[in-house]
C-alpha cells in the first residue's frame, strides 16, 4: 500500500486531527481539528513532515513526482469546495502556502500568499470581486512575496533594504503618501511591472505565470526554509530536532484586503505577557495577515478593554484614540461577537491559551490558525494556575504545562521601585514582553554582542534578527504592536521588549535614535520596562523579584510530586542562603579551593606550596585552618538541617602560585627566600596536562597533611555549630578517585582526624565520607568503591570531559561546528550525553547499589539544573541533583515533571 503524503480538510471534514502533530505539524493538525469541531476554516491540504525528510534525502524532482497525484487531487478538492478553478483566468483559485513544524516556530520559515495570480487571473479576480484595487493589491503582494521567498530576491545585507521595498518607498515618496492603502490602482499596476522587471534583472528569468509552476516552487521553498539560517538557529535555541522537518499547508485564500468590510488579525485568548484572562489582540481593516505582524501599519486593538490598556498611540490625545483607531468590538460588533465565541470554544477545547490568526472577508469570519500561544515565564505560571483554579486542568497537567527553563525569567532582577521614580522617561511603547533591561544601544542584530549588556534598537525586527535578539538584554522597536515579530519572539525567549514606540526616529546610517530633542548614539545606555512599555534614559537600578504567589504555589506542587531532592552548588554562605530561599535541600558541591584566594589566605596557601618539608607545609596549613573552619561554619549554618557535601582540595597547585615576575618577586620578599627559588618551584609545578595531572585525591595522597587540615576544619566547624544548637550535617567528598585504594587512604586520614577531634572536644557529630565519580574507571569499578564510600556524587563536568576526550577549556573552538554539522545534537557540557556519559552514570549507580543498596547517589555537574538531564537522573534513581542557586527552581519543577511522567 502506498504511503499517504497529503491530508485534505474543509467544509467541516478532515482526514487528520489534533493528535497527528508529528505527521501534520502543529498548524496542519490544528486546521484539521478546527474543521472537526465546527470552526470556519478555508479548505486546503497538508503535505506531511515525512515528505520534508524525503525531500532532504532525495531532492526536488523525485519528491515532486511522488507528490504530484495526491497534490493534484487535493487541489481539485479545494476547487470543488470553493467553486473555483486553479490556473483559470476567469474564476481562479488562489491559495496560500505556509510552513508548519511540530513545534511552533513563529516567523522562522517562509509563507507565500495569493499564489495563482498572473496578468490574466488578476483581471478575472477584479471582475469577479468588482474590486480592482483589491485584485492588484493582492497581485503586487504576491510578486513581492514570491520574489523574496522562492526566487531569492531578499537581500541579506544589513545595509540594504528589500529591493521591492526600495521600489515601494520610491513610489510613495513621489506620490507624497505614507500608507499602502493610499496607493491607487494605477500605482499598484505600475508596482507590479517594476517588481517583475526587478525579478528579471536580478535573476535573469521572467516571473512564472503558470499557477502549477508557482505552486511547486512555493512548496519546495517551504521545505528549503527548514534549513534557512534563522530556522536552524531557532531550533538550536529551543532544542527542536533537525530531523523533524516541516509540513506544508496549502489553503484557499480568504482576503482581508477587500475593503472596509474586510480585515485581518492575530488574537490571544489570554494575555501572553501577563497571563491575565483577557481576550486580546490586534487587527487591521483592509489588510492581509503579514501587515499585522510586520508592523508596517499601526494595528488596532480587538477589544475596548485592550485599547484602554495597550494603546500605542502616544502622539494622539486619549479622547481621539477611539475615533481614529477604534477596536474591532466597535467597528464590527457582530464579527467581534462571533470571534469572541470562537476563541472561547478553542480555549475550552484545547484547555490552554490559544494564539489565533483570522481573516474577515466581506463580513465573513475565517480562522487560519490556532496554536498554544507563546508566553512569558510570568504568564506561563499564571495561566497554568488560573486554569487549575478554574478546574479546567488538574495539578499534574498544570505542572506538565510549564517549561522549566522559562522559570529563569522570574528569577532575575526587576527595576528598583525607588530608582524608577527618578528615572527620566524618554518614550513609551507597548509592554510587549515584561521584565527589566539595562544596556548599551546597538542598531544591528549581528552587533548585539559588541557590549556585555546591549539593547537592540530597530525600526522593526524581522526573523533575520533572531540571533541578535537572543544575545541582547532587551529589544526596542519604533514600529509594531503586541503581535509584531519583536513582541512574539521576545515573549518566547523571555526577553524584555518594548515595541511600537512611535516617537523614536531611528537612523541606521548615522547609528542614532532621536526622541524629541534628544539624540542617542550607539553605545549610549538606556533602560526598558517591558511591563509598562516605558523607555528610560541611562541605567536604572534593579532589585530581586518576588518569589511568592503563584510561583510559590508551583514550587509547593512540585515538591508534592517529586521523588528526587534538589541541592545547590555553593561555596559561600551567601550563595547557600540564596539557594535555600529558592528551595534547595542541601548542598551537593562546596568547592573548598575557592576559599583560598582571598587576602592573606593566598599567602598562606603559597607558603604551603613552597615549603620543602612536611613540617613547613603543616606550619602554613595551620594558618589556613581558622579560615577554613570559619567558612565551613557559615555554609553549614546556612544549610542547617540538610546535608552539605564539601569537596576536598581539587585543582592542581600551579593554579595558586604567581606566574608574573613582579608577583613572584613580591612573594620571595614576603617569605624571605630568593626569587630563583620561587621561579624553580613554579616551573616544577608546571604540567603538560594539569587537568589529568597532580590534583584531586592525588594531592591528598601525596600531601596527607592537606586532607588532615581540611577534615579537621570541617569537623570542628560542625562541632562549634552543635554547641550552639545548630544541626550541621557535613558530607566529606574525596575528588578524582580512580581506584579503591586512593579512596581508602583518604578515608582513613579523614576518620583518624575526626576521631582525634572528637577526643579533644569530648563530643561528636555524624558525618559521611563519599566520593565524586568523575573518572570513567571509577564508574566501571563503582561496586568496589561503594563498599567503603557512604555516598556517590557524579561530577559530570569532568566525566564528560574524560569520556569524550574534549577539553572544556578548548572545545569552544569546534563544538559549535560539530553541532551545526549534526555530529552532536547538543553541547555535552550543557546537556548530558545520555547515550555515552549517561551510560557510565547508570552503570556506576547500579554497580554501587549492588554493593550497598542504600547508597546515596547524586549529581553535581552543571547538568544538575538542565531539565532533560534532571529527568535522566530521576529515571536512574538518584536521590538528588545539585545545581547553581538560580537554577534550583528549574530543577525542582523538572524533577516533579519527571516523576509525573
Amino acid at each position: 500500500m502506498n504511503k499517504k503524503r497529503v491530508y485534505s480538510f474543509g467544509n467541516g471534514n478532515a482526514e487528520g486531527k489534533a493528535d497527528m502533530k508529528n505527521l501534520l505539524g502543529g498548524k496542519g493538525a490544528n486546521l484539521a481539528e478546527m474543521n472537526l469541531i465546527g470552526v470556519p476554516v478555508p479548505p486546503g491540504f497538508t503535505i506531511t513532515t515525512e515528505v520534508c525528510t524525503e525531500y532532504n534525502e532525495l531532492g526536488k524532482k523525485p519528491v515532486v513526482e511522488l507528490l504530484k497525484p495526491e497534490v493534484e487531487a487535493a487541489i481539485h478538492n479545494i476547487e470543488r469546495l470553493t467553486s473555483t478553478k486553479f490556473g483559470d483566468a476567469q474564476n481562479p483559485l488562489l491559495v496560500s502556502v505556509r510552513s508548519g513544524a511540530r513545534a511552533s516556530m513563529p516567523g522562522m520559515m517562509d509563507t507565500i500568499l495569493n499564489l495563482g495570480l498572473n496578468d490574466e487571473a488578476v483581471a478575472g479576480i477584479a471582475k469577479k470581486s468588482g474590486n480592482e484595487w483589491f485584485a492588484w493589491d493582492s497581485y503586487r503582494r504576491f510578486v513581492q512575496m514570491y520574489g523574496d521567498v522562492v526566487l531569492g530576491m531578499k537581500t541579506e545585507s544589513k545595509d540594504e533594504i528589500d529591493p521591492f521595498e526600495k521600489i515601494m518607498e520610491a513610489v510613495k515618496e513621489v506620490k507624497g503618501i505614507n500608507l499602502d492603502t493610499e496607493l491607487t490602482v494605477e500605482d499598484l499596476k505600475d508596482l507590479v511591472k517594476r517588481f517583475k522587471k526587478a525579478v528579471k534583472e536580478q535573476t535573469g528569468k521572467d516571473f512564472p505565470t503558470s499557477a502549477w509552476d508557482q505552486l511547486w516552487g512555493a512548496i519546495i521553498a517551504v521545505f528549503d526554509s527548514w534549513q534557512n539560517t534563522r530556522a536552524i538557529y531557532y531550533r538550536r535555541l529551543n532544542n527542536i530536532p533537525d530531523e523533524w522537518g516541516t509540513a506544508v499547508n496549502v489553503q484557499a485564500m480568504v482576503f482581508g484586503n477587500m475593503g472596509n468590510t474586510s480585515a485581518t488579525g492575530v488574537a490571544f485568548t489570554r494575555d501572553a505577557a501577563t497571563g491575565e484572562n483577557l481576550f486580546n489582540g490586534e487587527y487591521l481593516i483592509n489588510a492581509q495577515g503579514e501587515d499585522v505582524v510586520a508592523g508596517v501599519r499601526t494595528p488596532q486593538e480587538i477589544t475596548l478593554e485592550g485599547s484602554r490598556r495597550w494603546a500605542n498611540l502616544q502622539n494622539i490625545p486619549e479622547n481621539e484614540r477611539a475615533t481614529k483607531y477604534p477596536s474591532l468590538e466597535e467597528t464590527m460588533p457582530v464579527l467581534f461577537k462571533e470571534l469572541n465565541s470562537v476563541q472561547q470554544k478553542l480555549e475550552d477545547h484545547y484547555k490552554d491559551m490559544q494564539d489565533m490568526e483570522f481573516t474577515i472577508q466581506e463580513g465573513k469570519l475565517w480562522l487560519l490558525q490556532t496554536r498554544n500561544g507563546k508566553r512569558t515565564g510570568a504568564a506561563m505560571v499564571k495561566i497554568a494556575m488560573d486554569l487549575l483554579r478554574e478546574k479546567t486542568i488538574d495539578e499534574k497537567t498544570a505542572l506538565l504545562r510549564l517549561e522549566p527553563n522559562k522559570l529563569d525569567e522570574l528569577l532575575h532582577p526587576v527595576f528598583d521601585s525607588v530608582a524608577i521614580r527618578s528615572a527620566n522617561v524618554l518614550a513609551k511603547g507597548l509592554p510587549a514582553s515584561p521584565g527589566a533591561a539595562t544596556g548599551q544601544i546597538v542598531f544591528f542584530a549581528d552587533e548585539a554582542g559588541n557590549y556585555e549588556n546591549s539593547i537592540l534598537v530597530r525600526i522593526e525586527t524581522s526573523p533575520e534578527d533572531l540571533e541578535g535578539m537572543n544575545v541582547a538584554r532587551g529589544i526596542l522597536t519604533a514600529r509594531g504592536g503586541m503581535t509584531s515579530h519583536a513582541a512574539v519572539v521576545a515573549r518566547g525567549m523571555g526577553k524584555c521588549c518594548v515595541s511600537g514606540a512611535g516617537s523614536l526616529r531611528v537612523n541606521y546610517k548615522t547609528r542614532t535614535v532621536t526622541i524629541g530633542d534628544i539624540t542617542l548614539n550607539e553605545g549610549d545606555w538606556i533602560s526598558l520596562n517591558g511591563s509598562t512599555g516605558e523607555v528610560y534614559e541611562d541605567k536604572v537600578m534593579t532589585r530581586k523579584p518576588d518569589m511568592s504567589g503563584d510561583f510559590g504555589l508551583i514550587m509547593e506542587m512540585s515538591d508534592k510530586f517529586t521523588r528526587m531532592n534538589v541541592r545547590t552548588n555553593a561555596d559561600t554562605p551567601k550563595d547557600a542562603k540564596t539557594a535555600r530561599e529558592y528551595g534547595a535541600k542541601g548542598i551537593g558541591l562546596c568547592r573548598t579551593e575557592h576559599m583560598f584566594f582571598e587576602g592573606s589566605r593566598i599567602k598562606a596557601m603559597r607558603e604551603m606550596i613552597l615549603a620543602s618539608t612536611t613540617t613547613g607545609r603543616k606550619k602554613a596549613l595551620a594558618k589556613l585552618l581558622p579560615y577554613q573552619r570559619e567558612d565551613f561554619e557559615g555554609i553549614l549554618e546556612a544549610m542547617a538541617g540538610y546535608g552539605v557535601t564539601i569537596r576536598l582540595l581539587d585543582p592542581p597547585l600551579h593554579e595558586f602560585v604567581p606566574h608574573q615576575l613582579a608577583t613572584q618577586k613580591e612573594l620571595a620578599d614576603e617569605m624571605g627566600i630568593s626569587l630563583d627559588m620561587v621561579k624553580a618551584k613554579v616551573a616544577e609545578l608546571e604540567e603538560f596536562n594539569p587537568m589529568l595531572g597532580h590534583r584531586g585525591c592525588r594531592l591528598g595522597n601525596t600531601y596527607p597533611e592537606i586532607t588532615e587540615m581540611q577534615a579537621r576544619a570541617i569537623i570542628e566547624a560542625a562541632l562549634n555549630l552543635k554547641s550552639k544548637g545548630i544541626d550541621a550535617r557535613p558530607e566529606i567528598m574525596v575528588p578524582l578517585v580512580g581506584t579503591i585504594k586512593e579512596f581508602e587512604i583518604q578515608a582513613e586520614i579523614i576518620h583518624k582526624t575526626a576521631k582525634k577531634v572528637f577526643e579533644e572536644r569530648n563530643d561528636s557529630i555524624h558525618y559521611q565520607v563519599g566520593t565524586m565519580i568523575e573518572i570513567p574507571r571509577a564508574a566501571l569499578t563503582a561496586d568496589l568503591i561503594a563498599r567503603e564510600a557512604d555516598f556517590f556524587s557524579f561530577g559530570t563536568n569532568d566525566l564528560t570531559q574524560m569520556t569524550f576526550g574534549y577539553s572544556r577549556d578548548d572545545a569552544g573552538s569546534f563544538l559549535p561546528i560539530y553541532i551545526n554539522k549534526g555530529i552532536l545534537k547538543n553541547d555535552p557540557f550543557q546537556v548530558l550525553d545520555q547515550d555515552g556519559v549517561g551510560l557510565l552514570v547508570k552503570m556506576g549507580t547500579e554497580k554501587g547499589r549492588s554493593a550497598k543498596p542504600d547508597l546515596k547517589v547524586g549529581i553535581c555537574g552543571e547538568h544538575g539544573g538542565e531539565p532533560s538531564s534532571v529527568e535522566f537522573c530521576h529515571n536512574v534513581g538518584m536521590n538528588y541533583v545539585s545545581c547553581s542557586p538560580f537554577r534550583v527552581p528549574i530543577a525542582r519543577l523538572a524533577a516533579a515533571q519527571a516523576a509525573i511522567r
